[in-house]
């Protein structure tokens, strides 16, 4: 029975040894805002006013001007907050952004439609992109899996994100 329990115990060490985990820890200075630049496809974090880590980034499939409604295909302008995480996500990662505000809906309802929103930075998770445009999202900021998992790891709830241009 001793053996059974060591061998037990053996198995699943080597079982776990390969196996990394998604979810990573932080312990740098605080991110105490992003900013995404849509035109140059990059994101920063950054600590006051010192840039901690920068990002290539793939944007929603019609990324030019600022997102009014569901299913225009564009990625939000404007400043936000981050405000919910999703350790399930199907795009391995993601950490949503406060779109639609007041703003963002009073201007949909003037128009009578919705302005959508379940909008986040995230992984690709298994998606592949059938071309080598870098917009295929639904209006999200994607990363690669191993820099969102940075990102969660960094990224607070409450830390304002700027999206511009």
């Amino acid at each position: 029975m001793r053996y059974l329990g060591i061998a037990l115990a053996l198995a699943a060490l080597l079982f776990t040894a390969g196996c990394a985990s998604k979810f990573r820890t932080y312990d740098g200075p605080e991110v105490t805002r992003v900013t995404v630049h849509k035109d140059a496809r990059r994101m920063f974090l950054w600590h006051h006013d010192r840039p901690l880590a920068g990002y290539e980034i793939d944007l929603g499939f019609a990324p030019e001007g600022h997102k009014r409604f569901e299913g225009d295909g564009r990625t939000p302008e404007g400043r936000y907050v981050i405000d919910r995480r999703n350790p399930n996500s199907n795009f391995h990662l993601s950490i949503g952004i406060s779109y639609p505000n007041e703003n963002d809906r009073a201007f949909a309802r003037k128009s009578g439609k919705d302005p959508g929103g379940d909008i986040f930075i995230h992984g690709k998770g298994k998606w592949r992109r059938a071309s080598n445009s870098p917009d295929w999202t639904a209006g999200c900021i994607a990363v690669t899996n191993r820099e969102i998992e940075d990102i969660y790891a960094m990224v607070r709830n409450g830390t304002v994100i700027d999206i511009y241009p």
